[in-house]
């Protein structure tokens, strides 16, 4: 699926998230900052040791990152020349904040990602792999917290979400088609 929201073209699809030719991709971090498993894992991987040496530095200036915050890297070997990473929130049955913190974690990339100039950024699917967090709750929360940032606060000219399998695609497309359908009068 692709869309224009504003002068922002968005984009849906079924990919590998580590080989995006965009200016940034972001990392569905943990708060050490030294790579894990899923995406964190993958993007370390085929990045090489120069994003690992980075997150070091961060992580030595500014100790953990909180989740719902947002830090950039070099990115090493990727395509990408930078990673955005952002710590998502664990599913704890929506009662502790989770709907803030993934929102904070999607708006501080992008906040990031236009203070630095990047005009194109990936995101995955923050939170709904190893931390539980219901793919369609975090598929709205999403793509509304792209749909108004890039409205109010233009300068990303592109935004890919570079989902993991059909199912969370299905998914990311039926909440675009729910956000943006006006309500029956």
């Amino acid at each position: 699926m692709e869309t224009l929201v504003g002068k922002t073209h968005l984009k849906l699809f079924k990919g590998d998230i580590t080989v995006q030719d965009t200016e940034a991709i972001v990392n569905a971090a943990n708060s050490s900052l030294m790579g894990g498993g899923g995406v964190d894992g993958a993007i370390h991987r085929a990045g090489g040791p120069q994003i690992l040496a980075k997150c070091k530095e961060v992580r030595d200036l500014q100790g953990m990152l909180p989740t719902g915050q947002a830090v950039v890297t070099s990115g090493g070997r990727l395509k990408a020349r930078f990673v955005i990473h952002t710590v998502g929130p664990v599913w704890a049955g929506g009662e502790k904040g989770e709907d803030e913190l993934l929102w904070s974690a999607y708006h501080n990339s992008m906040s990031l990602a236009r203070e630095k100039g990047i005009r194109s950024i990936s995101f995955p699917s923050i939170s709904t792999g190893t931390y539980s967090f219901p793919v369609n709750r975090a598929a709205r929360i999403a793509l509304k917290t792209v749909r108004d940032f890039v409205r109010f606060k233009p300068g990303i000219d592109e935004i890919r979400f570079v989902l993991f399998n059909e199912s969370i695609l299905r998914e990311f497309e039926s909440a675009w088609e729910e956000i943006t359908t006006p309500a029956p009068k």
